[in-house]
C-alpha cells in the first residue's frame, strides 16, 4: 500500500479493483468499527454498518477521491438509517461485548467496576452533547484526519479544530458536572 499525505494508506493504483476495496478493508475495518461501536454502543450493530459500508463501496464499483471519509459518511448514514428503526437505548461498550469482539484482555473485578462506572459516566456524558459534538470527539478519537472528519460530516476542514475543541468542552463540562452530582 502507498500512504497518502499524513500516513493514510491507499491501496496499490495497479491492483484491480476488488483487490483495492480488500486492501481499504483490511486497512480501515477496524478504526471504522470502533467509532461505530462507540457512536452505537452496539458491537453487533456497528459491525453490520461497517460491512455493509464496504459493500455499497464495493457495489459502487470505483473509489471515490476521499475513501475513508466516504466510508465514514456511508456507514453514518446507514447508522442513522438502522437507529430510526430500532428504539433501544445507547450504550458504551459493556465489558461483555468488548471481550467478544476486539477486546483487550478481561479485567479484574476491581478493575471493571471501577471502569463500568466510568464508561456510563462518560456514555451519559456523550449523550449529553449533540449528535455533531459526539461524532467529531468520536472520529478525532479513533485518528481519523480533519480532511476526513470534515468530509465525513459535510463541514469546512478549517472549521474542524474550533468544533473539535468547543465539543471537547463542552463533554468535559457534562462529564464533571455528571461526577459531582454523585
Amino acid at each position: 500500500m502507498q500512504e497518502r499525505r499524513g500516513g493514510t494508506p491507499l491501496p496499490e493504483p495497479n491492483l484491480s479493483f476488488p483487490a483495492r476495496v480488500a486492501a481499504l478493508f483490511e486497512a480501515h475495518f477496524e478504526r471504522l468499527f470502533r467509532y461505530m461501536n462507540r457512536l452505537s454502543g452496539d458491537p453487533d450493530l456497528a459491525s453490520d454498518v461497517v460491512q455493509e459500508a464496504f459493500v455499497k463501496l464495493y457495489q459502487r464499483g470505483s473509489l471515490p477521491d476521499e475513501p475513508e471519509a466516504w466510508l465514514i459518511s456511508v456507514a453514518m448514514n446507514l447508522f442513522r438509517n438502522e437507529r430510526g428503526k430500532r428504539s433501544r437505548r445507547l450504550r458504551l461498550l459493556t465489558p461483555e461485548r468488548g471481550e467478544r469482539t476486539l477486546g483487550d484482555a478481561p479485567a479484574s473485578p476491581e478493575e471493571s467496576a471501577i471502569s463500568g462506572d466510568s464508561r456510563r459516566d462518560v456514555r451519559a456524558a456523550l449523550e449529553r452533547l449533540s449528535e455533531r459534538d459526539q461524532q467529531i470527539l468520536l472520529l478525532h478519537g479513533e485518528g481519523y484526519r480533519y480532511r476526513e472528519i470534515a468530509v465525513a460530516l459535510e463541514m469546512n476542514e478549517a472549521s474542524v479544530g474550533t468544533l473539535l475543541a468547543r465539543a471537547r468542552r463542552a463533554f468535559r463540562d457534562a462529564y464533571e458536572e455528571l461526577t459531582r452530582a454523585r
